[in-house]
Parts: structure tokens; sequence; C-alpha cells
């Protein structure tokens, strides 16, 4: 088995497409239109599939927002320097939206560096640090 995207509802597909490539740095990989159906879907990430899990952004005709409810937790993407993301996070999201949740700062009970940030439509996401 293997884990091969994880599907989020967005208000407004552009904006999201261009949070997850200009501010997190991911690839637009694919899109598909489906009007019939009422909807849009976006494929983004650092690769595509099997060698990477991808995020599919699915807009769907006339919702501008959701509630994102109690049981969804965030995505987690390892990052070289918290400290660095976040200051680019802060840099560029103030123009596509988003915003720094928790400042880069050792995990509690821990010492593995962490932020969380969330993405336009307030989904959380966070920032570990892996590597020098």
């Amino acid at each position: 088995m293997q884990l091969l995207h994880t599907m989020l509802r967005v208000g407004n597909l552009q904006r999201s497409i261009d949070f997850y490539t200009q501010v997190l740095g991911m690839q637009l990989l694919r899109t598909t239109q489906r009007p019939d159906q009422k909807y849009d879907l976006a494929f983004v990430g650092y690769g595509k599939n099997p060698e990477h899990a991808e995020i599919e952004l699915t807009y769907n005709y006339g919702v501008e927002s959701y509630d994102i409810g109690t049981a969804f937790g965030h995505i987690a993407i390892g990052v070289p320097d918290v400290a660095a993301t976040c200051a680019a996070v802060r840099e560029k999201a103030s123009a596509l939206g988003g915003a720094i949740t928790r400042e880069p700062g050792p995990v509690k009970g821990g010492t593995t560096m962490i932020a969380f940030i969330t993405d336009p439509d307030g989904y959380k996401i966070e920032l570990i640090q892996r590597g020098a």
C-alpha cells in the first residue's frame, strides 16, 4: 500500500494553487475541469505519484468556504530550516493568503523544531525541521 494523495476542498482554486506553489514551493502537477459535474481539480506536490504523495485541491462551483471541523488535524511538511521557511511564508503569505499560527520553536516536550501555518482556506500545515 502507498499514500497517494490528500484531498482538500478549497473556496478559490487559483488562490490555493498560488499559495501551495508560490509560498510552499510545490509544483502544479496537473489540473482537471469537470464543468458538467461542477468541480475543478488541481494536484500539487513536490513530485508526482508514485514516488511522492500529492495534495488534491478540489473546487466545487459556487462554494467559497467550508467548515473544516474538528476531526482534521494538519498536513506535515519537512523543511531544512523552519525559521527560514516561516520568514519566506511571512513575506509571501500577505499577498497570497495564509498565516503563521505557531512561531518556530521546539515541539512541546522535545527538541524537534516545528512551526504551524494555515493556508488561505484555514487548513493547518505543520513545518518540521529535517536535516541541517
